[in-house]
């Protein structure tokens, strides 16, 4: 049923568009969903321009027929849609399982509201089960990964550090990076952690999104509900 409710909530996201919007557009599964729908809506006449958050959403909704921008040349959005690896209390959020979190996050940040669309088992009570996505330069990886382990280690946190692989090589993001895929567990303090791997500088982008979502629209058994931050 994930899949039925991650288009659901997508489906339930396409009310939030209105003509002449300037948009996000997210990464993920079901942001593809609502990518899918926009397109159907945006052949029936509605006028949106959209700057995608990764290379996998360009294509596809190059290939679906929406216009696209870029932030250089459109650097305000109204409206980000997007998925959420994990959505724990207050709307903070766990993004990145696609790779995309660098860009998400800058995308999200231009924007004027964040809706993230999710099923309902996303939503959680502390953020952490998921592994927690970092990006990272690859120079000087090692000493990177002790220095997060060392922060992570401050906070009262330890897991493994896996460097993310895709075809049996190591996965790069859109803009080059690694990602190392954290499984600290239950992260009692999101803001704490976030602002330690910042004042990392191997740390390119990590995938706690504090702050940014306004709602979120969550499916499941019962059917659509939003959460408000």
């Amino acid at each position: 049923m994930s899949d039925e409710w991650k288009k659901q909530a997508a489906e339930a996201a396409l009310a939030h568009v209105r003509g002449g919007m300037k948009m996000g557009l997210g990464t993920g599964s079901t942001a593809a969903h609502f990518i899918d729908g926009l397109a159907q809506r945006v052949r029936a006449g509605l006028d949106v321009l959209a700057v995608p958050t990764s290379e996998q959403t360009a294509r596809q909704a190059t290939q679906a027929g929406i216009e696209l921008s870029t932030l250089d040349e459109t650097p305000r959005l109204d409206l980000t849609i997007d998925g959420a690896d994990e959505i724990g209390p207050g709307l903070v959020l766990i993004k990145g399982g696609g790779g995309a979190l660098l860009r998400e996050k800058i995308v999200a940040y231009a924007s004027e509201r964040m809706l993230v669309i999710a099923d309902e088992t996303k939503v959680v009570n502390a953020l952490g089960a998921f592994p927690l996505p970092i990006e990272v330069v690859s120079f000087g990886l090692a000493a990177t990964r002790i220095a997060i382990e060392t922060a992570a280690g401050r906070l009262g946190l330890a897991g493994e550090l896996m460097l993310r692989q895709h075809d049996g090589r190591t996965f790069q993001t859109d803009s080059g990076n690694f990602v190392l895929d954290a499984s600290f567990g239950p992260i009692s303090d999101p803001q704490a952690l976030a602002s330690a791997l910042a004042a990392i500088p191997g740390v390119v982008e990590h995938g706690l999104f504090i702050g940014l979502a306004s709602s979120a629209l969550v499916a499941g058994a019962g059917g659509v509900r939003e959460i408000k931050a």
